[in-house]
């Protein structure tokens, strides 16, 4: 019995001590969390939402129409004999682009004059004599039948002469269509036919000529988009004076010179359900070339006021946009938001934020909705001056971070 007493006692004091360096352990691990540092709140960049004059738009896929453009067509048969132009080139109305051989028709011409000499003649003769008829009626030397036959004689001289009057301005015409000038002022594209082929109106198109500037620029608009925006302007309507048109070139560069709407079709085409609007653009660098694609933007004249933020703090997700706020305790906070037009490197906010709303702009993959956040503010800086917008934002400047705390003492000893 006194075995086993010193035995279970041995055995006590030994889970004692296993417990007392198990809890020493716990506190040095413990001491050891407690020292380690804390991460400082991730640096944002953001803005102050506020509202400034905007001018707001909605975006179309045009194309580029030449106002003019012509296919010069051969207007009779001929051997091609002269091109008087270099292919891309500028030319003004009246500028001889093609001649073809003009013999031929010359001497259609020249026959043709003969032609109403000879009856010219004839026809003078058939007077005179109708004329001595008229007086010798009178006196009864001749009969009226010879009187009616020299008259209608004459008639028909008369009449021979139109004929062929009317014949030699046709060889004219031919000859005039010899020479194929610029109907008007414009560039003329490749040639088809080389010097020397033979060419005619059956022949097809030898080049085609495109005016330059002004041009066009038409769009689709959608009947439902018309309807709300004529509701919006009241019963008045809307004034095609009233609306500024702004293009998008296919590299994403603005088209530097602004256009006005001269017509809006009369009719929806029923497959599409779109309204056909077409607007005129000044082209003196001749930038626009017919047949090219640009984004169009159509809005009011006169800017109006309205929230606008940089495009690069929207975010979105199956609800739809959305930005970060940063809210009390510079804690983040999620604000969905409904867009308008786009104003360069800004987009307009319709519904969602409200004058002085700090949204975080620059450092949003690294911020979570309720997380503590070192706001700073976004400086912008000049770019590109073609395009006239703000550049990327320069990266913020984080705030210094707490000093870690001192290792807490382990308790204890």
């Amino acid at each position: 019995m006194s075995g086993s007493r010193t035995t279970r006692q041995y055995r006590g004091l030994l889970a004692a001590s296993l417990g007392l360096l198990l809890l020493g352990a716990c506190n040095e691990s413990g001491d050891k969390q407690t020292g380690a540092p804390q991460m400082p709140p991730p640096a944002v960049g953001v803005v102050t939402a506020a509202k400034r004059p905007v001018t707001e738009g909605t975006s179309f896929i045009g194309r580029v129409q030449a106002i003019n453009k012509v296919d010069l067509v051969a207007r009779v048969e001929g051997f091609l004999k002269q091109r008087n132009y270099t292919e891309g080139q500028e030319v003004k109305a009246g500028d001889l682009l093609f001649v073809l051989e003009k013999d031929t028709y010359q001497a259609a011409v020249d026959q043709a004059q003969a032609n109403l000499a000879s009856a010219q003649a004839t026809a003078d003769n058939a007077k005179v004599q109708a004329d001595r008829a008229r007086e010798l009626v009178k006196n009864q030397n001749v009969s009226q039948a010879t009187l009616d036959d020299r008259v209608a004689t004459e008639k028909s001289s008369a009449a021979a002469v139109q004929q062929n009057q009317a014949a030699l301005e046709q060889a004219q015409i031919n000859l005039g269509y010899t020479q194929i000038a610029a109907p008007f002022d414009g560039r003329v594209g490749i040639s088809t036919y080389s010097v020397g082929a033979l060419v005619g109106p059956s022949t097809g198109a030898l080049a085609t000529i495109v005016s330059q500037d002004p041009i066009y620029v038409t769009f689709p608009v959608s009947d439902r988009f018309i309807l709300d925006v004529q509701a919006r302007a009241g019963k008045g309507g809307v004034a095609p004076e009233d609306v500024v048109v702004k293009l998008t070139l296919a590299n994403g560069s603005d088209y530097g010179h602004d256009g006005k709407i001269n017509f809006t079709d009369v009719k929806v085409d029923q497959n599409t359900d779109t309204l056909n609007v077409r607007a005129e653009f000044p082209n003196p660098e001749r930038l626009l070339i017919d047949g090219q694609y640009a984004r169009v933007t159509a809005g009011p004249k006169d800017p109006v006021e309205a929230l606008a933020i940089p495009q690069r703090a929207i975010l979105s997700d199956q609800s739809g946009n959305y930005v970060l706020v940063v809210g009390e305790s510079n804690k983040a906070a999620t604000r969905h938001v409904t867009t308008g037009s786009t104003q360069g490197a800004d987009v307009v906010v319709t519904e969602g934020l409200k004058d002085g709303d700090v949204v975080i702009v620059d450092g949003v993959q690294k911020v979570r909705p309720g997380q503590v956040v070192n706001p700073a503010p976004v400086v912008d800086t000049p770019t590109d001056q073609t395009a006239g917008a703000k550049g990327a934002a320069t990266a913020p400047t984080p705030a210094p971070a707490a000093a870690p705390a001192a290792p807490a003492k382990p308790a204890g000893n």
